[in-house]
């Protein structure tokens, strides 16, 4: 193996693929690291993959619906074959419930339409002539299943709901990344697999590659921590956690797999619905079958974990999302098998990620993205080869950030606002809505 490069990303999940192919595009030889035996093979492939524009701020929103361009038409984006295939994007369209959580989505209508992407209010009727199986009374505030009130309604009706005709989901997330692996291959990047990288070594303030665990030395200028739920482990051997103002932990979520209501077709009819009236999230899955996330409500306790050892079984919150989601489709069933897959999320304190320079030079963050940026992993992998190039030319990032122009929403963003050193976001839901 070639043990000199001109850049080492630190894990191949759908983020640190599209790096690895944005800097091979760009002319640098370019190794790709990851100690799982495959591409997309972490927290990616536990991605509910879903592709929304609404975020809390307006750099959030833009660069989110400049996303939704790359998944509609991936296969130029790629732009080449893959043995595997490529991933088939679903544009079902997205449906939001207007709740006070959302402060009845004014602000970020507002939002959508300073950056240009549509969207319709529906009112509650509406809403069930999209959805027929949706119950469209209020249950909010948010309840355990063992709360004696569980699944009484609160109100009437929910306030409404606003639909987003541009958004849908990806049903292999593990494909996206292999697709973007194949695609950085093809421009000359090279992967390595089942490879633990143990030390990040360094001169003179600078970085000079990496150490893996069986003792082998990788040299390069450039390194790039998109290490997910182990980010911050990759950070601490950096040494540089201690001048990072905004760090990262590893989150642990379920995810429940359940079928459609009899006699609806939830693949085929369904759509992404966000509802913090119930406190859940959930999208069509292929075999007509419902993914059923969590929206972090107050009354579920968030579990902070060492990302090498938590539990990977499923616990009574794979019943109480399948069961909140059971009040708006009270039709569903609760099956008695449990599917569904337990993860990890890389989160930061307000849930915004990372993607920045480091105090150590030559040595760059694209962290705390997991939950909700594998919709942005090609724009990600767009503006971190621009940081790094004009990092490695000598801008000082920190004091004149590099700014990044979304070409298809036209919009300039800074890429300050996904400082290591920011402030908390005070326009942060604090939820995996971001």
């Amino acid at each position: 193996m070639n043990t000199r490069y001109d850049a080492i990303i630190i894990g191949a999940g759908v983020i640190g693929a599209c790096i690895a192919y944005e800097l091979a595009k760009a002319g640098r030889k370019v190794l790709s690291i990851d100690r799982l035996p495959a591409s997309g093979y972490g927290s990616t492939a536990a991605s509910c993959a879903i592709i929304r524009t609404y975020y809390s701020s307006i750099d959030t929103c833009a660069l989110a619906y400049e996303g939704w361009f790359y998944w509609k038409k991936w296969a130029d984006y790629v732009g080449v074959e893959d043995e595997k295939g490529l991933i088939k994007y679903h544009d079902t369209g997205a449906l939001i419930v207007k709740t006070p959580h959302n402060d009845y989505m004014t602000k970020i209508c507002q939002l959508m339409d300073q950056i240009g992407c549509p969207y319709e209010h529906l009112t509650p009727e509406q809403m069930h002539d999209r959805l027929p199986i949706m119950d469209t009374h209020q249950f909010a505030p948010v309840k355990r299943p063992e709360d004696p009130t569980f699944g009484e309604p609160t109100g009437d009706a929910v306030a409404g709901g606003v639909f987003f005709p541009r958004g849908g989901y990806v049903s292999d997330p593990q494909l996206a990344a292999h697709n973007a692996q194949v695609a950085a291959e093809a421009r000359g990047a090279t992967f390595k697999f089942n490879a633990e990288v143990v030390d990040i070594r360094k001169a003179d303030g600078h970085v000079t590659g990496v150490t893996l665990k069986d003792g082998t030395e990788i040299d390069a200028p450039v390194v790039v921590n998109v290490a997910g739920p182990h980010s911050s482990k990759i950070n601490e051997i950096a040494g540089v956690l201690g001048e990072m103002k905004m760090t990262t932990r590893a989150l642990r979520h379920e995810v429940a797999h359940v079928p459609s209501p009899a006699g609806f077709n939830y693949e085929n009819d369904g759509v992404v619905l966000s509802d913090s009236d119930a406190g859940i999230y959930c999208r069509p899955e292929l075999g007509n079958h419902i993914l059923i996330g969590s929206e972090d409500p107050k009354c579920d306790t968030q579990e902070w974990v060492d990302p090498d050892n938590y539990n990977e079984d499923f616990t009574d919150q794979w019943n109480a999302q399948v069961l909140r989601l059971a009040q708006r489709f009270p039709e569903m069933g609760v099956p008695r098998k449990t599917k569904g897959v337990v993860s990890l999320y890389d989160v930061t304190k307000d849930w915004v990620p990372i993607y920045d320079r480091s105090s150590l030079d030559g040595f760059y963050l694209a962290i705390g993205t997991s939950g909700n940026q594998f919709k942005n992993a090609p724009v990600a992998g767009r503006m971190m080869e621009k940081l790094i190039r004009e990092c490695e030319a000598g801008r000082d990032h920190d004091r004149d950030p590099v700014h990044f122009h979304l070409e298809n929403v036209d919009y300039d963003l800074s890429m300050g606002t996904f400082s290591r050193n920011r402030e908390v976001s005070k326009d942060s839901s604090f939820t995996v809505l971001g």
